[in-house]
């Protein structure tokens, strides 16, 4: 009956299905551009890149693309370079005075932000562009293959003003999404790419149970241990800690009675975007080195350094995986000091006459604020990094022909429950807007 009732709500919520059909169309359109090529590019040389880049980073870095990378669409890079960008203007915000100064100028110095994180979208995808076409010209030169039919500054100049493009749409894209549609429009992207390898990678998983290749044993303890990963996340994500705020008492019905309610701090307050943050700064060096190493020999000095550098942070690696669950650590305590300003909430909670019971209000509500965040933050960062770290260790370790890491079951159960709660939350304001007009309605009867 329950469910009969939201289904019918659901049906009635025309603004929430118009979203959601937008939402939907927009994904399509990214799936349709993946596969859609680069100018110039020999459609059998793309076979030879995937042989030589799989199991290296580049293959973390297709599967957020969609498969894109893979077939050097036009989108290729994804939003990887926006979100790099992104990284970089949010740090120099907390560095700069004077960018810290625009942020506070409200709407316009978030405008200004903007503008300044698709200027640097722009110069990072031109540069990891440029690399790439360099390392398409030389992919398969020792072998006899071109990859491209006609190398040339022609050809690179091509590459990288469909590289920018592509990147630059996919950027509007996800803005598009957010604003008209539901969920966090990057954030969906991401996921969209990553989604589009479960059918391929349930598929092989079965088929190497079937055919023997697989142990039934390890086949069973692989499906178990992702069900048992995707509790643990949702379970992580809902858990939040509640700090009891108690106001002044104020006369009532019953009597002097105090006001209390709870500040929730969640567990994991900076969400998914630490591990998107550490892969995208890991991604973009590497995807520079990885193309340049086609184009460098490696008796010169160079060569040898980038051969070095792509062997020891090949995807799962001890170096790639210090370095990837370092910077999942370092971007949970910055986001989440990003979010959560302890200064601010203690000063408004002062303003409003609020306070934390044995707690005094101003400096010392802030010094509390700040503790008990740091300690959940702990423990949300080593959550996020077992997460992220641990199943793509036992795979290798292992031999297992899983690829979805932790890091991908993470980014489609979060963005899955944080779209789920935004369907939620239209769904509730269609029913209290319902109730509203009702409301009116027989007031003006009765008037």
């Amino acid at each position: 009956m329950a469910q009969s009732i939201s289904l019918a709500k659901f049906a009635q919520a025309t603004d929430l299905k118009k979203r959601l059909w937008f939402t939907i169309g927009a994904l399509i359109v990214f799936r349709m551009l993946s596969y859609v090529p680069l100018p110039g590019i020999d459609p059998t040389a793309l076979g030879l890149l995937s042989q030589q880049t799989k199991g290296g980073v580049l293959d973390f870095f297709n599967t957020f693309s969609g498969g894109a990378l893979t077939r050097m669409s036009l989108i290729a890079l994804g939003v990887m370079p926006y979100i790099t960008a992104s990284i970089v203007v949010q740090l120099a915000t907390s560095l700069s005075p004077q960018l810290a100064a625009i942020k506070k100028e409200g709407e316009s110095g978030r405008k200004k932000l903007n503008q300044y994180t698709r200027y640097g979208t722009v110069a990072l995808t031109a540069l990891q562009g440029y690399f790439i076409a360099v390392g398409l010209e030389a992919l398969g030169a020792n072998s006899g293959v071109q990859a491209v039919i006609q190398p040339g500054m022609m050809f690179r100049i091509a590459a990288v003003i469909s590289l920018v493009g592509g990147t630059m749409f996919l950027m509007w894209l996800g803005e598009q999404i957010t604003s008209r549609g539901i969920g966090n429009g990057v954030s969906l992207i991401i996921m969209a790419g990553i989604v589009a390898h479960l059918p391929t990678t349930l598929v092989n998983l079965l088929e190497g149970g079937r055919s023997g290749s697989l142990d039934p044993v390890k086949l069973i303890g692989i499906i178990l241990a992702v069900v048992l990963l995707v509790l643990f996340i949702c379970f992580m994500e809902l858990s939040q800690r509640r700090i009891l705020i108690q106001y002044p008492k104020r006369q009532t019905q019953r009597g002097m009675q105090a006001e209390r309610s709870h500040l929730p701090l969640k567990l994991n307050t900076a969400g998914v975007i630490p591990p998107i943050f550490a892969s995208s700064l890991l991604l973009m060096p590497l995807t520079i080195t990885q193309f340049a190493g086609n184009r460098v020999k490696g008796d010169s000095w160079w060569g040898d350094v980038i051969i070095s550098l792509n062997q020891y942070l090949q995807h799962g690696s001890p170096v790639y995986m210090l370095l990837y669950g370092a910077g999942i650590i370092f971007f949970s305590f910055f986001y989440t000091a990003v979010q959560f300003n302890p200064e601010e909430t203690a000063e408004n909670l002062k303003r409003h006459g609020g306070f934390i019971p044995g707690i005094r209000p101003g400096k010392n509500t802030e010094q509390y604020f700040d503790y008990v965040l740091t300690r959940i933050t702990v423990i949300g960062a080593a959550y996020l990094t077992v997460i992220c770290l641990l199943p793509e260790y036992l795979v290798s370790a292992l031999s297992i022909p899983f690829y979805l890491g932790g890091t991908s079951l993470l980014i489609v159960v979060n963005v899955t429950m944080d779209t789920v709660t935004q369907i939620q939350s239209h769904l509730l304001a269609h029913q209290y807007g319902d109730l509203i007009k009702k409301a009116k309605l027989k007031g003006g009867r009765l008037r």
